[in-house]
């Protein structure tokens, strides 16, 4: 019997689609069936009519295959229709909303899903440097193989701050639906799920996870990973999948066995037993022997574009220096918290002083900041501390304009468009908005006391409507400010890699403009001090990702307790300049050693 059916779907791909074996056959003998045994079909039914009768026996006698084996089989036909040989479907898919959202594609993100597809069977580090568009990449290998309907439950592991961007550049970019988890029940009621680390590794999250089996795991900043006795490599290599993406800039930082353990978890037995790698590739923790077998090993489950091999010019980042002199008011303050910081570290040792360290830095922010923490410390001061806490606090509340602030207002207004300002402090970002406002300008406030939905319509209100967005670190990961081309740094954070994050908002794919980046500092504070290190001695600016991770670490605070030293033990101006001194030969002589180092090459 010789049947032809269709559908709408099969309609709107390319005509209907005709299951006959005979070629010679013509649409004049087929006749669409309406009887008591197909009018309830979700489908009409062409059918020849010599087949009629047999038809109509299957029908009341169902004997007919389900419909969900119809579905298959029409799915089947519609994929063998189609030339797939090394081609992607999704693009066809995405086009329209890729032309209606802005989204820009280039030919190195397509290349690599497709040998993610059909060299790498769907396990892959994804290690492009920075910028170059890994989330386009993986959700483009994900929207493919939901359109083939090789996957259907999709796990995707991320930091806690990127959840939220994640489920919306799937659903703008990916026409993907996906469900951010926030209780245990999540993971049996949705298919598709993003969920942080720490959120996933909590003992009674991890529980119901590991009850699933994913047909795709994707896990975005993957070089936490590379650490085998964490808990986050723990709980990655105890789920089972089918296919797994690991993203992550920096696949490599200080150890060669971080690279065995990410490609442990994607392919165990690559690279062998970790005694077997050694002794074949490692010459010691950075240097590798038999370079081009271990390349080839890597190549086979790692993908790495850089900057300088596709064809992306990003627009230019320059870096203004603004060097802010204080008013006899602010040098007075600042001078009076360091002398008692001094005092107090004597007194009663250098544990006791690293906190204090923050009041030096609130006051090279504002007076507004510096005023809230002396507040709270006067109340639990000792009485001989009193005394000198409400003397400063007196001289902070005094101060009503900081030089800083008019030196931002200026800048703000011969730049003539679009501005984030950054700063450390909750108090510092209440005052700008007041003293900005009150200057005329449209601005908004980002904080991480927002809820996700009052982020998501204050980053919309200034590309719509401010000009100004004034932002603390938790607007520093994770947001795309394309639109924007300038960027104030109000105050200096003392973690490298949270600056190269902020400035990372503008300065990425999608940005036509040249960036400008403002970094403020007080002249003859610690701040200043900062700024020269970072920007004059080692040029912090131009290094890329992996060479800032090698020169200041990974570890939260290893960078900020070297500054810490250096101010404690400085007795005064003199030997604070001589100790930032050396802490900067000491960078600069980690950045030659991280040059000289050859495994950067096999990656």
């Amino acid at each position: 019997m010789e049947i032809i059916i269709t559908t709408p779907l099969l309609r709107g791909v390319g005509g209907p689609k005709r299951f006959t074996t005979d070629p010679k056959d013509d649409y004049n003998f087929y006749q669409v069936v309406q009887t008591p045994e197909t009018k309830e079909l979700p489908f009409p039914i062409l059918i020849y009519q010599s087949g009629y009768k047999e038809f109509r026996q299957t029908l009341r006698k169902n004997t007919a295959d389900s419909w969900e084996w119809f579905s298959l089989a029409q799915w089947a036909q519609e994929l063998s229709l189609q030339s797939t040989h090394h081609k992607l479907l999704a693009l066809e898919h995405l086009r329209d909303i890729w032309r209606r959202s802005g989204v820009q594609y280039y030919q190195h993100q397509l290349e690599t899903a497709t040998r993610v597809i059909y060299e790498l069977h769907g396990r892959a580090i994804l290690a492009d440097e920075v910028g170059l568009g890994k989330t386009i990449e993986a959700g483009l290998i994900l929207k493919e193989y939901l359109l083939r309907k090789q996957v259907r439950r999709v796990l995707i592991l991320t930091p806690a701050s990127l959840c939220r961007q994640w489920q919306q550049e799937l659903r703008d970019k990916f026409d993907i639906l996906a469900w951010v988890a926030r209780k245990k029940w999540d993971w049996s009621t949705h298919n598709l799920i993003i969920s942080s680390l720490d959120f996933a590794k909590q003992p009674t999250n991890q529980q119901y996870l590991l009850k699933h089996k994913y047909d795709l795991i994707i896990i975005d900043e993957a070089h936490k990973l590379k650490n085998e006795r964490t808990k986050n490599w723990q709980l990655v290599n105890a789920l089972s999948s089918k296919y797994l993406l690991l993203l992550t800039a920096t696949p490599v930082q200080n150890n060669l066995k971080e690279l065995y353990n990410l490609i442990t978890l994607l392919k165990p037995g690559q690279l062998g037993t970790y005694r077997e790698f050694k002794k074949r590739y490692v010459v010691s923790e950075r240097q590798p022997k038999n370079s081009e077998a271990l390349r080839h090993l890597l190549s086979e489950v790692m993908i790495r574009n850089r900057r300088s091999d596709v064809n992306i010019n990003l627009p230019k980042r320059i870096i203004h220096s603004i060097a802010v002199e204080l008013s006899s008011g602010e040098r007075a303050l600042y001078q009076g918290v360091t002398n008692f910081l001094r005092d107090k570290t004597r007194r009663l040792g250098f544990e006791i002083g690293l906190p204090l360290i923050t009041l030096q830095r609130e006051v090279c922010s504002s007076p507004m900041a510096v005023a809230y923490t002396l507040a709270k410390m006067h109340q639990k001061a000792e009485p001989n501390d009193q005394v000198s806490l409400f003397a400063l606090l007196e001289k902070a509340v005094a101060i009503t304009t900081p030089t800083k602030a008019q030196t931002c207002l200026e800048l703000i207004k011969s730049h003539q468009d679009k501005v984030i300002i950054f700063t450390e402090y909750r108090a510092t970002l209440q005052y700008l908005l007041q003293f900005l406002s009150q200057a005329g300008l449209t601005v908004v406030g980002f904080d991480g006391s927002l809820s996700a939905g009052r982020k998501q319509w204050t980053c919309h209100l200034f590309q719509h409507n401010a000009q100004v967005m004034v932002s603390t670190e938790s607007g520093g990961e994770g947001l795309n400010f394309q639109f924007c081309n300038a960027m104030i740094n109000y105050d200096l954070p003392w973690n490298p890699m949270r600056l190269e994050q902020r400035i990372g908002r503008i300065h990425r794919l999608g940005q036509t403009r040249d960036v400008h980046i403002y970094n403020l500092s007080t002249q003859g504070t610690i701040e200043n001090h900062l700024l020269n290190l970072l920007h004059e001695k080692i040029n912090m600016f131009n290094l890329v990702i992996g060479e800032l991770e090698a020169l200041f670490g990974t570890q939260e605070g290893s960078f900020e307790s070297q500054l810490y030293q250096a101010i404690i033990q400085a007795r005064d101006e003199n030997e604070l300049e001589a100790n930032f001194e050396n802490l900067g030969q000491e960078l600069l002589l980690k950045r030659k050693e991280w040059a000289e180092n050859a495994w950067e090459s096999l990656i």
